[in-house]
């Protein structure tokens, strides 16, 4: 049972997870039109500028776990949010394509900050022995941060402009996020040691020198940045994989837009139900609906584009849309549980880069692989292969570990 002060921790670091996803990394989609517009530049130029933010966030990673695993959660989020309100505003003043490519760097660093891996590593800290839960309890807000900020915004900039509506949500990190990451951080821990039994993670506490080098976390690891090209590598590509497949424009549209709201479902049931099952048992289950999912889309179309094909892209829907909202709990975890508690966000930080890097070039092979007459199919199996490899690296790292565990008892 947490206390208040807990219960209040968890609430507030959802909402300013809600905040930070939606004003910063669901807002560039939104601006493109405007600034392509205002700077004169071209799409492919203007793409540019997420995929800076995107590395700048895997470069600092690193850095940034380092110094939370060290204390200095309080300072490193509240400044995150300082930095990404300071470059709202910012952007307000941009006029050249270079000073839209800063900003965006330095979003990208605030990036780094504020959004999950951070916060999931000083809620690791915090609670060791309940960190999962209250992981599932914080995604619950962040998992709705499209659906709340991709209306908002285009309303903003509909009535005030894009400037305005860049000021507006600087307001909300300047006095929420901020506030929020200064006063409910206060007195972080300086450092965890695990109470926790020997199947949790059955290594004793080990160099982070050693544990980067270690089995348990280059497998974790494969496992996390493999699902994340799989996962990454579809939503850009998914309305135009249905149309080929003479989908009608209202399933075209609603099937994608149905995914975000089965990703909270799929956390909402973790949350209820999870304490029945083995923890390590649910990892292996939950990573295993992802290629179920594609799967069935894979089938489809051997069923034409009848009832049938859409009986399996529905059910292509259900279990990408929950395996995916589930997933993130088991990626955001799997570190902690396999490798170490003490040093999470370092070990965490150290995927930043591999994560950036496949996290944009993902979306990009998806549409290489694109072919006439046959589509994105060979897109699919290659995600669909990944997938299972991801799997099989997750399942090597559990055994090593439970049966480092038992050997130890």
């Amino acid at each position: 049972m947490r206390s208040s002060a807990q219960r209040n921790l968890i609430l507030g670091l959802s909402l300013a997870q809600l905040i930070s996803w939606g004003s910063v990394f669901y807002t560039f989609a939104l601006l493109i039109g405007p600034i392509e517009q205002a700077l004169g530049v071209s799409r492919a130029q203007s793409s540019v500028a997420f995929s800076l933010a995107l590395l700048a966030e895997g470069l600092c990673a690193y850095a940034i776990g380092r110094w939370i695993d060290q204390g200095h959660e309080r300072r490193v989020m509240t400044l995150g949010s300082a930095l990404a309100g300071l470059c709202l505003v910012l952007h307000t003043f941009v006029t050249s394509l270079a000073g839209f490519y800063l900003v965006w760097t330095a979003l990208g660093v605030a990036m780094s900050a504020v959004l999950y891996t951070p916060v999931f590593a000083v809620v690791t800290r915090r609670f060791p022995n309940d960190f999962r839960r209250a992981i599932i309890t914080m995604t619950f807000l962040g998992g709705l941060a499209s659906t709340v900020f991709i209306p908002l915004t285009a309303w903003l900039i509909d009535s005030w402009g894009w400037r305005g509506a860049l000021w507006a949500l600087a307001g909300l990190h300047f006095c929420v996020c901020l506030p929020i990451h200064a006063v409910l951080l206060r007195d972080a821990p300086r450092r965890v040691v695990p109470a926790a039994p020997a199947s949790a993670t059955a290594e004793p506490v080990a160099g982070l020198r050693h544990l980067l080098t270690s089995a348990p976390f280059l497998l974790v690891g494969s496992f996390i940045v493999l699902f994340m090209a799989a996962t990454a590598a579809l939503p850009a590509h998914l309305v135009s994989l249905l149309r080929e497949r003479g989908m009608a424009e209202t399933w075209a549209i609603a099937v994608p837009a149905s995914i975000g709201v089965l990703q909270v479902a799929g956390r909402l049931l973790l949350y209820f139900f999870e304490r029945r099952f083995d923890v390590h048992v649910a990892n292996r289950f939950i990573p295993c609906l992802i290629p179920a999912g594609l799967a069935a889309l894979l089938l489809a179309p051997l069923l034409g584009t009848g009832t049938g094909a859409l009986v399996l892209v529905l059910a292509f829907v259900a279990l990408y849309g929950a395996g995916n909202g589930m997933l993130t709990i088991v990626k955001g975890t799997a570190i902690a549980q396999y490798v170490s508690r003490e040093h999470v966000a370092s070990l965490n930080g150290a995927l930043g880069v591999p994560l950036a890097l496949t996290r944009a070039a993902a979306p990009l092979v998806m549409g290489l692989l694109w072919q006439p007459g046959v589509g994105y199919q060979y897109g699919l199996w290659l995600l669909l292969v990944m997938s299972v490899v991801a799997i099989a690296m997750l399942l090597l790292a559990q055994r090593r570990v439970l049966a480092a565990g038992a050997g130890a008892a």
